[in-house]
């Protein structure tokens, strides 16, 4: 009885031991664009994002990551550093709503309940969905189509977590996001009757940066403390 009963628990640790931690938090930081309007910048925030995060770390190496993030696009040719789009003198901007779900994985063990001052890089990826209003420039002004538009992508992103104080963990984080649209700024009209107001690469499509910090809460379940 004794050995069924260490083996019952042995399972049960086991099990338990991979319990599920939740975290939920913010995202606080910028947002920056690089298409066929405006400077071309990698990092370079300009507007405002912000949104909420979900992690379930299912491992110490890698999580489960669901979030949503509102921010501005915009971009202007005069802080361009190509003469062409100086001289053009194009501006735009849109709001947009980012959901994203993928998956992080860690460098180092990020095991939350090992007690102790812990810190790792992490990589980002999944895929995205921005909803955004659909534009297009007549006679170099931007003017709405009245129509919008989901734009999926793939998010890039490369961060740095750490647990700062008994369950918030710290993040600072910057993530690249592909989109398979070239819409965003308005250079690719939604409407086949726009086709006229096309302009820039039709080749390349669109990109936007977020840059950041992440502060999240941790619940859950902790690990079973075996018996000896």
């Amino acid at each position: 009885m004794r050995h069924l009963t260490i083996l019952i628990l042995s399972i049960l640790c086991i099990q338990l031991s991979s319990a599920q931690i939740n975290e939920i938090g913010v995202f606080l930081g910028g947002s920056n664009f690089i298409g066929d309007v405006g400077a071309t910048d990698y990092i370079s925030p300009n507007q405002l994002a912000i949104g909420g995060m979900y992690r379930w770390n299912r491992s110490k190496r890698h999580s489960y990551r669901a979030s949503i993030i509102f921010s501005e696009l915009e971009g202007i040719d005069t802080n361009s550093n190509d003469p062409r789009r100086i001289q053009r003198g194009y501006e735009f901007s849109t709001k947009i709503t980012e959901l994203s779900l993928g998956m992080e994985l860690t460098f180092i063990d990020f095991n939350l309940h090992s007690g102790k001052k812990l810190g790792t890089p992490y990589l980002f990826s999944g895929i995205t969905m921005a909803y955004h209003d659909n534009s297009f420039f007549r006679s170099g002004i931007q003017t709405s189509e009245d129509t919008s538009s989901w734009a999926f992508g793939i998010p890039m992103a490369l961060g740095f977590k750490t647990n700062v104080l008994e369950n918030f963990i710290l993040g600072l984080e910057v993530g690249a996001r592909y989109t398979f649209s070239d819409e965003l700024d308005g250079s690719m009209p939604d409407s086949g009757s726009l086709e006229q107001f096309r302009f820039g690469n039709i080749n390349n499509n669109d990109w936007y940066m977020f840059t950041g910090i992440t502060l999240t809460y941790t619940f859950g379940e902790n690990p079973c403390y075996c018996i000896d």
